[in-house]
C-alpha cells in the first residue's frame, strides 16, 4: 500500500539511528500534505516539503494554540511543553510576540555569542579532559554534549551549575512525550516553576550580570517590560530549549562525522571548514524529533489541499531538509555546501531565537575536539548508536568513543 493510501504511525519510525525513514522521499515525492497519527490516537496533517514547511512556519495563521478544544493531542499525556498552560504565558503572536523576542532576543546576538566564545571553549576542554582521564572508549554525549549547553545557559541564566541535574530531568519531562505519566510531568512542572520563582525573587534582591537580571531592571509591562510570570516562564523555556536541543544536537553531529571517517579527515586537514560543516549537519539531522507542530483555527490551503479550520499541522523540518529541489544531492554530506538554507532552527517569526547561541556551540565543540583529538573514532559500528526514544527533540542515546 502507497504512503498516500494510509494513515501512518507519527513520528515515522526509521531503521537507523542517523538515517530518514525511507517514507519521506515518497512522502515529499507524492503526498505532501499526510495524515499521520499521533501517539495519542489523534490525527493531524504532516507536512514534508521544503516551500510547504517554510511558507507554515512563516504564517502568522498558524499558531502554537495546541491546547486548542479541537487541537490534535500530541500524547495520551497532553503533549508536554509544547501543549502545558506555560506555552500560552509567552505572547504566540503580533506586536507583544516581537516585543517579547526584542526583549530577550538582545542576549542572543553574535556579538555577545563572540564574547562568550572564550568561554564556552574553556568549558569544552575541561570536560575532554576529565573525559580523557577517565580514559577509552568514552560517552561523548554524557562527558561533553550535555554539561556543555547546560553550563552554558546556566551561567546566562545566573543559574548555579551544581542544579544542573535537576533541570536535565526536568527538560526530560517536559519534553518526553511518551516516557512519563501525567502525574510525573505535573509534579516535574510544579517543581521546576517553584525553583524559577525562587530564582526570581533572588535576583530581584541581588541582581547580576546575567539575562533574568536585565528583564528584571527594564520593569513590568507599564515599563515596556515583562511581567514576574512572563519573565519566569522565559527562564524555564530557555533552560529547557537551551540545552535539551544543543545537548542532542553536539552528540549527532560527532557522530555523523565520524560515521564516515573521511569526513572527519576533511575537517583536519583543513579546520576552516568547521562553520559550514555544522550547517551541513545541522541540514542532514535526521532524527531532530517531533517536528513542529501548529494549529490551524481558520480554514485554507496548502499545496492545493484543503485545510478544514482546527487541523493540527506537523511540519518535518528534518524530511524539509532533504528535499531535492532545494539541495543538490540532498542525502549527501557536503562540508563545503553553501549557501545551506536548511530549516532546522524553523522560519519566519517564530524561528530559534537561540539559533546564534547554538551554531556557536556547535563551532567551539567541533574545533576544540579537531584540536584535542584528533584520532577521535565512533566505538560502535554506526548500525549500533541508538536513538533516544519518546523525546520530541532526537537524540543518540550514547555517542561511544576511542582515540
Amino acid at each position: 500500500m502507497s504512503v498516500n493510501e494510509q494513515v501512518l504511525r507519527y513520528p515515522i519510525p526509521s531503521e537507523a539511528a542517523l538515517e530518514p525513514p525511507k517514507e519521506w522521499a515518497e512522502l515529499r515525492g507524492t503526498c505532501p500534505v499526510a495524515h499521520v497519527r499521533l501517539p495519542s490516537g489523534d490525527q493531524a496533517t504532516l507536512l514534508t516539503r521544503y516551500e510547504d514547511v517554510k511558507e507554515v512556519l512563516a504564517d502568522p495563521r498558524f499558531t502554537r494554540q495546541l491546547n486548542a478544544p479541537d487541537a490534535a493531542r500530541l500524547s495520551a499525556e497532553g503533549g508536554g511543553v509544547f501543549s502545558s498552560e506555560f506555552a500560552a504565558i509567552i505572547p504566540d503572536s503580533g506586536e507583544e510576540h516581537l516585543h517579547w523576542r526584542r526583549l530577550v532576543g538582545k542576549w542572543f546576538t553574535a556579538k555577545r555569542m563572540a564574547a562568550l566564545r572564550p568561554r564556552m571553549a574553556q568549558i569544552a576542554e575541561d570536560l575532554l579532559d576529565e573525559m580523557i582521564e577517565r580514559g577509552a572508549p568514552g560517552d561523548l554525549k554524557a562527558s561533553l554534549g550535555f554539561p556543555l549547553p547546560v553550563y552554558v545557559i546556566c551561567d546566562m541564566l545566573g543559574v548555579p551549575a551544581e542544579d544542573r541535574d535537576r533541570f536535565s530531568y526536568w527538560s526530560d519531562t517536559l519534553l518526553n512525550l511518551t516516557r512519563y505519566s501525567k502525574s510525573d510531568i505535573d509534579t516535574a512542572q510544579a517543581e521546576f516553576f517553584q525553583y524559577m520563582s525562587e530564582h526570581v525573587a533572588a535576583k530581584r534582591e541581588q541582581p547580576g550580570d546575567d539575562l533574568l537580571s536585565e528583564l528584571i531592571a527594564v520593569g513590568g509591562p507599564e515599563d515596556g517590560g515583562l511581567s514576574d510570570i512572563q519573565i519566569l516562564v522565559t527562564g524555564m523555556a530557555l533552560l529547557v530549549a537551551g540545552h535539551e536541543t544543543t545537548a542532542n544536537m553536539i552528540g549527532k553531529m560527532v557522530g555523523m562525522l565520524l560515521a564516515d571517517r573521511g569526513q572527519w579527515e576533511k575537517l583536519l586537514a583543513d579546520p576552516k571548514l568547521v562553520r559550514t560543516a555544522v550547517e551541513e549537519t545541522l541540514r542532514l539531522d535526521a532524527n531532530s524529533g517531533f517536528g513542529l507542530p501548529r494549529y490551524l483555527p481558520e480554514e485554507t490551503e496548502v499545496s492545493g489541499t484543503h485545510l478544514p479550520k482546527g487541523t493540527t499541522v506537523v511540519c518535518s523540518m528534518a524530511s524539509a531538509n532533504r528535499d531535492e529541489s532545494v539541495f543538490e544531492d540532498a542525502d549527501q554530506m557536503d562540508l563545503s555546501r553553501s549557501p545551506n538554507t536548511h530549516l532546522s532552527f524553523g522560519a519566519g517569526a517564530h524561528s530559534c531565537l537561540g539559533q546564534a547561541l547554538a551554531r556557536t556551540e556547535l563551532q567551539v565543540v567541533l574545533e576544540v575536539l579537531l584540536r584535542k583529538l584528533p584520532t577521535l573514532e565512533l566505538a560502535v559500528p554506526v548500525a549500533e548508536l541508538e536513538r533516544v526514544e519518546g523525546l520530541a527533540v532526537g537524540g543518540l542515546a550514547t555517542v561511544p568513543v576511542r582515540w
